[in-house]
């Protein structure tokens, strides 16, 4: 029997597998700091850190579109929006003592438990489940894309609907509130 037809087990694990691990350890470790440092900006870094390992797993797991889409969307907008907001209000540089609001104890037996309870059920949910790495491709934009539009082509549309709608509240709110903070004219005000 070769290594390739060789049952396959924890104990035996591949290079694909070695590296998923390390990759999810480092992913891990940014995010922790990401949602420990009292920085601002090193926290929205971090989370650049955080979201490209995730990117990184989905490559692992050969899902290639989800992974340039993760690149794309979280990291490429989400993180700039981020730092465009805290630059934009101002937000502190530096240590920020308003940043911590002194729940550490509680929020870290909240997090505990919610990461023991998503582990426990994804866990319990793909216990027998490997995806074969040699196999054919399943994360190609062709295979989501049919997976897309032939089971999910309804809240595909509805949520396409609904940012829509999204966009065009907040163009109202705006115009309305850019309306209301204009002064008047200064000779209309005379003429009445």
């Amino acid at each position: 029997m070769t290594l390739a037809q060789a049952p396959h087990g924890f104990l035996s694990p591949t290079g694909v597998e070695i590296a998923f691990l390390l990759v999810g350890l480092v992913t891990l470790g940014a995010a922790l700091v990401t949602v420990t440092t009292r920085q601002l900006v090193h926290a929205a870094l971090w989370l650049v850190v955080a979201l490209g390992g995730l990117a990184v797993e989905y490559l692992l797991l050969t899902a290639e579109f989800i992974a340039w889409v993760q690149v794309l969307i979280y990291v490429g907008s989400v993180v700039v929006l981020l730092l465009f907001g805290l630059m934009l209000t101002k937000a502190p540089i530096g240590r920020s003592p308003d940043a911590d609001s002194g729940n550490r104890w509680a929020a870290l037996t909240v997090a505990v438990a919610a990461a023991v309870a998503l582990v426990w059920v994804v866990v319990d949910a793909f216990r027998t489940t490997w995806i074969d790495l040699d196999g054919p491709a399943a994360g190609t934009t062709k295979v989501t894309g049919a997976s897309l539009f032939r089971h999910w082509v309804l809240p595909f549309e509805a949520l396409s609907v609904l940012l829509l709608a999204a966009l065009v509240g907040a163009i109202v709110l705006s115009r309305k509130a850019k309306a209301d903070a204009l002064p008047a004219a200064p000779g209309k005000e005379g003429a009445r």
